[in-house]
């Protein structure tokens, strides 16, 4: 597979298959001495609908508090149990600076 340029992305970007981010990062690294490297990934929270109608302190969902109570009204929330309820994917992005090993 070769590199997809996202020409809509902000900043524009390479986009490449995850299997080939490592190799492809270490060699130009290597070439260009550093580079910038932005990471993508979807994420969706989880919560508990007795954590979300909970009242007062006492609460151990694995949100750890950050929905308690309902705080994040915002979120759309499906549920998929008897309890557990999952958010909408949000996407996050890592950014990184890779140097070339004799690069300081």
């Amino acid at each position: 597979m070769h590199p997809t340029w996202n020409p809509d992305a902000d900043p524009k970007r390479w986009e490449i298959a995850r299997t080939h981010l490592r190799t492809l990062i270490e060699a130009m690294a290597v070439r260009f001495g550093e580079i910038d490297v932005y990471l993508q990934f979807s994420t969706r929270q989880r919560c508990d609908t007795r954590c979300q109608t909970a009242e007062g302190d006492d609460c151990i969902c694995c949100c750890m508090g950050e929905n308690h109570g309902g705080a994040a009204y915002w979120r759309e929330w499906i549920q998929v149990g008897d309890t557990t309820l999952v958010s909408s994917p949000e996407i996050r992005e890592r950014h990184y600076v890779v140097r070339r090993a004799d690069v300081i």
